[in-house]
């Protein structure tokens, strides 16, 4: 999610790029990928306000219910804008792919060093998500769906395809994509006997599908069928029988989907020509992407689905992905409009110390405050605002912390 180096803006000309130009390059920060990667940060770290906590005490409120149902998840198919935070994590780390190569050649490292470099950071990544996903558990909890896990395993083969041509990563992405459908569609569908409430599933659920598009239903599909023998043979506390969300380890493929469109989307942000016509290269895409993934959702081929990154989720929510960057890239680097991102920017540029304070800190800035401004401060906002008022605090608290960490330079990086 961290790049290893400043994106670089490079110069517009005809011109094939070449590694000397690489070296000579300036380097310029992409502003509209620090305020794109921020955005995504800034809705996980904002996971504090409990706005669903806010609208239970102020039932009928439109605004607050609003809120509150796009903070949280979708129960399967769909998608509403907290869904779009880990597809944008991993997009951004395609987007960020290239020009990491880009400055590390630039400073004269070999291929074999940064391939090195490339599978301790995917090593690093993966076991930093089970660490975080042992947080409260009695030993180590052996599961593979936290985001940084997911990106973790699809990351060397993200950075083998660096290398490529961008038909031979479209052709990857189509492989990813097509590969992963039959794989579901090949696994035998659940039966009219499957025992569903077995497998953490209510039997009259109301997202449970018939016909074809039961292949992709919850804890019954090929994925989950994986993470029953896969997952079983790490040590644990009971044997893995179901996820209860329905997340599952194969789901890393096709993330690295979403990551190949990164990749992509980053390969033309590299490329020596006017801004306006990578905005509109990127708006086309996107627009193209989220209406294929639309379409398989809705005749039926493929249906859209977060928690087990479906094909057509893939190509959705990569869409969107596109478009956003896109939006920004117009407006920041094309127009120059930047002033307005600074504090997005100071998350973004930060954003796997912003990843692990959402994860660690809260409950160490509440107790503080707590502490020292008495257990009852916040219920000073009327006892309805009292969670929505702490999570306010303790929000420009970690913002107040990544802003120190951005004057003094000190970004954490893997």
């Amino acid at each position: 999610m961290s790049t290893d180096a400043s994106p670089v803006e490079p110069q517009t000309t005809a011109e094939p790029e070449t590694q000397t130009d690489l070296a000579t390059q300036p380097k310029v920060r992409l502003d509209s990928i620090d305020v794109f990667r921020g955005s995504v940060m800034f809705l996980m770290m904002a996971e504090v306000l409990r706005l669903s906590a806010t609208a239970r005490n102020f039932p009928g409120n439109a605004v607050w219910e609003f809120l509150a149902h796009h903070q949280s998840h979708v129960a399967w198919t769909g998608c509403v804008v907290h869904d779009m935070i880990q597809p944008g994590f991993s997009f951004l780390v395609g987007v960020a792919l290239p020009f990491s190569i880009a400055s590390r050649l630039a400073k004269g490292q070999s291929r074999g060093w940064m391939t090195a470099h490339a599978l301790w950071r995917a090593l690093v990544l993966v076991l930093l998500g089970v660490f975080l996903r042992s947080l409260g558990k009695p030993q180590t909890y052996w599961t593979f769906e936290d985001t940084l896990s997911q990106i973790g395993l699809g990351y060397p083969i993200l950075f083998f395809l660096g290398w490529q041509s961008r038909k031979v990563q479209g052709w990857a992405l189509a492989a990813v994509l097509v590969g992963y459908w039959a794989l579901f569609a090949a696994y035998p569908a659940p039966g009219p006997d499957f025992d569903y409430p077995a497998h953490g599933v209510p039997a009259d659920w109301e997202h449970l599908n018939d016909g074809f598009e039961s292949h992709w239903n919850k804890n019954s599909n090929a994925a989950w069928a994986f993470d029953v023998w896969f997952l079983n043979l790490f040590p644990r506390e009971k044997p893995f029988e179901y996820n209860g969300g329905g997340y599952a380890t194969l789901s890393f493929i096709p993330t690295l989907g979403t990551m190949i469109l990164g990749l992509i989307a980053g390969g033309v942000l590299r490329e020596r020509r006017a801004p306006w016509s990578k905005v509109f290269e990127l708006a086309v895409a996107g627009v193209a992407a989220a209406a294929v993934g639309w379409c398989l959702d809705e005749f039926g081929i493929c249906p859209s689905v977060k928690r087990i990154w479906t094909p057509a989720w893939t190509l959705y929510s990569g869409g969107l992905c596109l478009l956003i960057l896109a939006a920004l890239y117009a407006v920041m680097d094309a127009i120059g409009l930047k002033g307005w991102g600074f504090p997005l920017r100071v998350i973004g540029m930060n954003s796997i110390a912003a990843y692990c304070m959402a994860h660690l800190f809260e409950d160490f800035v509440v107790s503080a405050f707590h502490t020292h401004l008495g257990p009852d401060v916040f219920k000073s906002f009327g006892a309805g605002y009292e969670s929505f008022a702490r999570g306010v605090a303790t929000l420009a608290v970690f913002w107040l912390i990544l802003f120190w960490m951005y004057r003094r330079r000190l970004f954490l990086k893997i």
